[in-house]
């Protein structure tokens, strides 16, 4: 899990307090968190729909500019809906492989972003991409924002 620098940062970079728990999967190679794995439940038990979440403050800026210029739709239709489709089932198959053993509540049941078809959130391709995820919208998303720093994943 996140240690108390993990969760100062993460909090600092979100403007709020993270909701549930979560560990950092990907760093700048200074140790600055860009990706954060979430729980699939919060602490109430509520499902949370995105398991890799984008905390890095350039990317996260340089995504919402993506999806500003419409980036949502133009990922939408370039990338293969076939391929998204696996891309959806390979995620919410990762997400409730996490669940807790013997877990009978609501659980997340869809893929990145929640959903299961289509695109809804660049940041959460480009999150699962970077934590090293087979998306191809956060591939995508990297090509469109030119992105190659240094990173490292943990």
């Amino acid at each position: 899990m996140a240690t108390q620098a993990d969760i100062d940062r993460v909090t600092e970079l979100l403007g709020r307090a993270p909701q549930g728990d979560f560990d950092v999967v990907v760093r700048r190679a200074d140790g600055d968190p860009v990706v954060v794995r979430n729980a699939p439940l919060l602490a109430d038990g509520t499902p949370m729909p995105t398991l890799f979440w984008l905390v890095g403050k350039a990317e996260y800026t340089a995504v919402s500019r993506l999806e500003a210029t419409g980036g949502v739709d133009q990922a939408e239709a370039e990338v293969d809906p076939h391929v998204l489709e696996t891309t959806h089932a390979a995620y919410g198959k990762l997400r409730t492989a996490a669940l807790p053993t013997g877990h009978t509540g609501p659980a997340p049941s869809a893929g990145v972003a929640g959903t299961r078809k289509g695109v809804k959130c660049l940041h959460a391709h480009f999150a699962w991409w970077l934590a090293g995820g087979d998306d191809p919208v956060g591939e995508w998303v990297a090509r469109r924002i030119d992105y190659a720093p240094e990173l490292r994943h943990v």
